[in-house]
């Protein structure tokens, strides 16, 4: 990989946006490239952390090759960038982005694909393809979904920054902290998610994404069975049995990842 590096350090993968001379900009290849390394995340991982090299998070999409290109190129270009997004909610894993400088238009759009969002105090975040004649359609769709009509309406239509502040109370982002806390803040997050079952996290992260778009009823529908399915696993079991028993619980799923 050349504008993508992959760290591997159980129970954490780290994967590093790498081309700081062009603002992390996602390149045909760059978005090849992390979607090809978040579906080889080892099964010993337990979360996905997402960092940028540089100043900037992402710029978006990069410019220069998008410039008198014929509509084939531009369809294969959102394919692969959709293909990238929707691969972040695929794996079991939960995706931590961790976010400093800018991030914009796709950039944008990434950060609001992601799981869980930590941003430096100093961050800012922006849909400003309004101003150059391409509208951000594409970032809209898990930035509508995260912050809502109104605010979503507001960063398309201006194409105006909002700050890190405003991105959390948006809920475009989970935590907000100075950019040398950046790292002890995810830390505090692995800590609190790998304490769990694994494969109770991929359970219910899956459910997540399938039931948040249905309407009540079908939501209902759906997790009611995935609960009953969860319920009888040997980790729902056993963490039952845990509580009851007032100890702590040994996660099988884990043990058989470590063996």
């Amino acid at each position: 990989m050349q504008n993508v590096r992959v760290a591997h350090e159980p129970p954490v993968t780290t994967i590093t946006l790498d081309r700081p001379e062009r603002r992390n900009a996602l390149s045909l290849q760059m978005m090849q490239e992390l979607t090809d390394a978040l579906r080889s995340v080892p099964a010993d991982s337990q979360v996905v952390v997402l960092r940028a090299e540089g100043p900037a998070f992402s710029a978006g999409h990069d410019l220069s090759e998008m410039i008198g290109r014929d509509p084939s190129f531009y369809q294969r270009l959102f394919d692969v960038c959709t293909v990238m997004m929707e691969t972040i909610h695929r794996i079991p894993q939960p995706v931590i982005a961790r976010v400093h400088g800018v991030a914009t238009a796709a950039g944008c759009q990434l950060v609001a694909s992601c799981d869980l969002v930590v941003a430096a105090a100093s961050a800012t975040f922006a849909t400003p393809g309004v101003k150059i004649g391409l509208f951000c359609s594409t970032p809209m769709v898990p930035i509508s979904r995260a912050v809502g009509r109104k605010r979503a309406l507001e960063m398309l239509l201006t194409g105006e920054p909002i700050s890190a502040e405003t991105a959390q109370a948006w809920g475009l982002v989970n935590r907000v902290v100075p950019v040398d806390e950046l790292d002890d803040e995810i830390e505090r997050l692995i800590s609190q998610i790998t304490r769990y079952s694994p494969t109770i996290i991929g359970i219910g992260k899956e459910a997540f994404y399938s039931q948040i778009e249905l309407d009540e009823h079908r939501a209902y529908d759906l997790t009611k069975a995935v609960m009953s399915s969860n319920a009888s696993h040997v980790d729902a079991q056993e963490g039952m049995c845990a509580f009851l028993e007032k100890r702590a619980p040994t996660w099988q799923s884990r043990t058989r990842e470590e063996v």
